[in-house]
């Protein structure tokens, strides 16, 4: 590890190790609401996952509304009381980015 890394952690508290639960720690997200892309894989489960461990209102946004269910079923397993959402966007799409926005 690099000064920068020493001084990038002082400043934060975190690091490349630290995990979204400890970055949002003590976060109260009630009254928020996030649109998380790609929500039914990767990354974007855990960001949904967590932003509604938090209290946000999450719109997931995914071109398989089938597998976008099934990783709200999961989450609300995981975080009862979750207030999610999964609406259809293919970013590829103008007509589904107009639809979805509106």
């Amino acid at each position: 590890m690099d000064e920068s890394d020493n001084e990038s952690k002082e400043a934060s508290g975190f690091s490349s190790p630290s995990t979204a639960e400890e970055v949002t720690n003590g976060v109260d997200g009630t009254g928020l609401t996030a649109i998380v892309t790609v929500a039914s894989s990767g990354i974007g489960v855990e960001t949904a996952r967590v932003l509604s461990l938090r209290g946000v209102h999450v719109v997931m946004a995914v071109r398989n509304t089938g597998s976008g269910a099934k990783v709200k079923e999961d989450i609300v397993k995981q975080v009862p009381g979750a207030k999610l959402d999964v609406m259809e966007l293919d970013l590829s799409s103008m007509q589904s980015v107009r639809k979805f926005a509106s």
